[in-house]
């Protein structure tokens, strides 16, 4: 459950490189339009959620991506979601996935919660529009993750991984991302479920790496690969999905269609005293941490789509 390959980053952070500064950049940008000038998106404002869609959208199209619409009704307020697609060279059909929600909770101009997940896959746009993959990739923003839709049959995750194991699709990985934007080296920022606290740090300086027990590959192959090729901290945790926080995200979708999926996360409300309020502002979050990790991520999703897994 928490033995993982390799080691997590230790000691001074190196500077950012070039293109991490570039990344921090256009993170502050996509975050500040989205939880900034657009702010709460939800149902109950169907504007600005339509608003964030659009924005996604265009996002995708400015690197070059196919970009498709998947809407549906829920109770009488269309709702979408946005998929764009990285194609890959070989003709197989196994996919890739990258997923992140864009609405917020009623309230909450959900700048880490989770603006900072959209702005991650739009920057991935960008980073892996270039990149030759064998693989499909696709990267997804999902309608309704939050309450009161969550788990049930209007979330959008599970509009998406529904469709696509009807339609017989090959994900051969889903990762969500989710709340990546807090960060603090203090001792007792972080906080967790019992009995995790005796086996994981009281810092929250690291990006976590989770998954149930049958993604348990999947979640080890990312933090391999995340551990090789980026100097960042990081943690990871493979549990029954029924432990507390394991399955709060878009993976839970498809682990129910039985794909194996896994969060990308900073812990969110176990660490950021912002979750799910109106001090969730773009302002509060760590873009240089931010930067490091879709960076990261990156680097593990070519790996990924460029090899079996």
């Amino acid at each position: 459950m928490i033995r993982m390959p390799g080691r997590s980053h230790t000691g001074r952070l190196p500077a950012l490189t070039e293109d991490e500064v570039r990344i921090c950049e256009r993170l502050r940008k996509h975050v500040r339009i989205l939880a900034g000038d657009i702010g709460e998106r939800s149902i109950w404002r169907p504007g600005s959620l339509n608003a964030s869609a659009q924005y996604i959208e265009e996002s995708f199209r400015s690197e070059g991506c196919s970009v498709a619409r998947q809407e549906f009704d829920v109770q009488g307020t269309i709702v979408a979601n946005i998929e764009a697609v990285v194609n890959g060279t070989s003709g197989l059909k196994e996919i890739v996935l990258v997923g992140a929600h864009y609405d917020t909770v009623p309230g909450s101009p959900g700048a880490n919660d989770n603006a900072s997940g959209i702005a991650a896959i739009l920057e991935l746009a960008r980073l892996l529009s270039s990149r030759n993959s064998t693989r499909e990739i696709r990267l997804v923003a999902f309608a309704n993750e939050e309450p009161p839709f969550f788990r049930t049959r209007y979330m959008g995750s599970r509009v998406y991984a529904s469709r696509s194991r009807k339609q017989g699709e090959d994900i051969v990985a889903m990762l969500s991302v989710e709340t990546i934007g807090h960060y603090s080296h203090a001792k007792g920022s972080q906080t967790y479920p019992f009995p995790f606290g005796f086996f994981y740090p009281g810092s929250g300086n690291f990006i976590g790496f989770v998954g149930n027990l049958a993604s348990q590959s999947l979640v080890r192959r990312c933090v391999a690969s995340f551990r090789q090729h980026t100097a960042f901290p990081s943690e990871a945790l493979c549990a029954p999905g029924w432990v507390t926080g394991v399955g709060w995200s878009d993976h839970w979708s498809f682990w129910r269609e039985g794909y194996p999926a896994a969060m990308i996360t900073d812990t969110a409300l176990f660490r950021d005293q912002c979750y799910h309020t109106i001090s969730d502002t773009p302002e509060k979050l760590d873009y240089d941490s931010s930067a490091r990790v879709v960076g990261g991520i990156g680097r593990l999703v070519t790996e990924f789509a460029v090899s079996p897994a």
